[in-house]
């Protein structure tokens, strides 16, 4: 794959024989210049799993310490009095049936969905529409419950949900470019504790097998285990 000039200057100054510590990661991912706008920054980890197990499926959602630096519109899907706590809680659109009718029309124009017990029957109907784009509520990850304004407002608050992919890697976002390396190092340190404590007791062996910290447009930095 053909690479611009600014990704290929960035690789350069990338030591690949070396395993970065996250402080030093996270300032040299800062100094790189790859981008003219204020790049997502991710963190990956190859998993030693097998997520054909239900056991091995590592999945849940985190509220970083200091945010996600990006605002989500979230979608709440309830009836009665929880939609008016929906409201009242700040999300961004609310409705119970009539808004599936418009998701099934092609509308989405939100990136979360929270919903209420009763209404996953609904939602399931939409299944094949929202399952591949990551949208189904989910018990695990906070996103069905009756603690409506608590989920929104964690959501607001920096929430980000994570999922094991077929090949055992994991992919989360823990913050921008322009955060302060502390804040990115919080955010990190949050989000390994994470997956640390999502270890299933049946993995033998190396349970971690490699973690890389990059942004949008940048090469990604190999971190050390410590």
């Amino acid at each position: 794959m053909k690479r611009g000039k600014n990704y290929n200057k960035a690789s350069e100054a990338i030591d690949r024989s070396k395993s970065y510590n996250i402080d030093e990661a996270v300032e040299l991912l800062k100094s790189l210049n790859t981008a003219k706008f204020d790049e997502t920054v991710e963190v990956s980890f190859k998993l030693n799993v097998d997520p054909r197990h239900a056991d091995q499926l590592i999945r849940g959602a985190i509220v970083l310490p200091n945010g996600t630096g990006r605002s989500q519109k979230v979608l709440v899907v309830t009836q009665g009095a929880k939609a008016e706590e929906a409201k009242a809680a700040g999300a961004d659109f609310v409705g119970g049936k009539e808004i599936l009718e418009e998701v099934k029309g092609g509308w989405f124009g939100f990136d979360v969905i929270v919903a209420t017990p009763d209404m996953m029957g609904e939602l399931g109907k939409l299944g094949k529409l929202l399952g591949p784009k990551g949208l189904m509520p989910n018990p695990k990850t906070g996103t069905v419950t009756m603690n409506i304004a608590a989920a929104v407002e964690e959501i607001k608050k920096g929430k980000v949900a994570y999922r094991v992919d077929r090949e055992g890697n994991l992919n989360v976002l823990i913050g921008k470019k322009s955060f302060t390396k502390e804040a990115l190092t919080g955010n990190y340190a949050a989000m390994l504790n994470a997956v640390v404590k999502a270890r299933p007791a049946t993995v033998k062996g190396a349970y971690i097998q490699s973690i890389t910290l990059s942004s949008t447009m940048s090469p990604g930095i190999r971190l050390a285990q410590v």
